[in-house]
């Protein structure tokens, strides 16, 4: 595994990009730590749980949420609205940041942690960023509208699936944590457009 924090840029055809990203030596010593000491089956439960923050699932999700919400309310119809252009939004998003840069996946660079049941995950140099943890973040961020005790349920659940992408090696530390940043800016530019969270406007008298 690498332990310095690098960025080089390698040119095809005069083209700066993709741009290769090392890992951090805290990134490095995390991983190693992991893959030491895990498991099989903590392994098995964190794939399984990893799903929880899957695109596919998320995107499925958020179409029924969508068509539920349709002729509940002007409030309902804006939070269904603004559930699904997050989604389809922090859906693409990592697509197109991954065809910018290039980082090698920790569990591609460990003999140690698959001997201990570290599973392989999606394509080797696609580590950066977490998309799962990008969907997270947007999660955990509209959830600050919530009443106190939903919003810390929620926001507790988009942190630990997020982890999981750490504890399998499918990303760096460090990955997990732009990811999730970049949800929760993504979910707030995304308010802007969609008026999310904003109430029902106030009745008027029956005429």
């Amino acid at each position: 595994m690498h332990t310095t924090a690098r960025v080089r840029v390698r040119r095809h055809q005069g083209a700066p990009f993709p741009i290769t990203i090392r890992p951090t030596a805290a990134d490095t010593m995390i991983a190693r730590a992991i893959a030491r000491n895990t498991a099989p089956a903590p392994e098995e439960i964190a794939r399984g749980l990893t799903w929880g923050a899957d695109e596919k699932v998320l995107l499925a999700l958020a179409a029924a949420g969508w068509l539920a919400s349709r002729g509940r309310g002007a409030s309902l119809e804006r939070a269904g609205n603004h559930a699904l252009l997050v989604t389809v939004a922090a859906s693409l998003l990592p697509h197109g940041l991954k065809l910018l840069f290039n980082q090698t996946r920790p569990d591609r660079l460990t003999v140690t942690g698959h001997a201990n049941g570290i599973p392989i995950s999606g394509k080797r140099d696609d580590a950066f960023p977490s998309g799962h943890a990008l969907h997270m973040g947007a999660l955990a961020s509209a959830a600050a509208t919530l009443p106190a005790g939903a919003r810390r349920a929620m926001q507790s659940v988009a942190i630990g699936l997020s982890l999981t992408r750490i504890v399998v090696l499918a990303h760096w530390t460090s990955d997990v944590i732009a990811g999730f940043g970049l949800g929760a800016v993504l979910e707030r530019l995304l308010r802007l457009w969609t008026g999310y969270p904003g109430d029902d406007p106030p009745r008027g008298k029956a005429r």
